[in-house]
């Protein structure tokens, strides 16, 4: 990486960013990283328990606030991995995902994982966006 380029990182305000040394949204020239983001409100609690579709809805809102912190847009996104508890809910999750992408049409992964840190959470998505040099 250029030594050059200026970085900076955008926290969502999670108590657990300085506790597991990770920041919401990480900015370095025209890139900018997502990091993987999950369906919490600002109580800490999991949105959604057994809704996979409303988890998503919930999560991507949560990535639009981080994406504009950074200074760009859901338009800027050009990838999301998307990674589920069941993927037999794929397309709940799936239809939520393009209900945002649309027309913007990132490029995108969905794997099923074992867990994720939250016995309630069912989708966990991060994403990765351009907004040129």
């Amino acid at each position: 990486m250029d030594r050059n380029l200026k970085r900076a990182n955008f926290s969502s305000g999670s108590p657990w960013e300085p506790v597991v040394g990770y920041s919401r949204a990480v900015k370095v020239g025209g890139h900018i990283w997502i990091a993987g983001t999950t369906a919490i409100d600002s109580d800490g609690n999991v949105v959604g328990k057994n809704d996979p579709g409303l988890q998503t809805t919930c999560i991507l809102n949560i990535i639009r606030v981080a994406i504009e912190q950074a200074g760009a847009g859901m338009e800027n996104i050009v990838r999301t991995r998307i990674y589920v508890k069941n993927i037999g809910q794929w397309e709940e999750i799936g239809r939520a995902h393009g209900a945002v992408f649309d027309q913007i049409r990132p490029a995108t992964t969905m794997v099923e994982v074992s867990r994720l840190v939250d016995p309630d959470m069912l989708v966990e998505i991060e994403a990765e966006a351009f907004i040129g040099e």
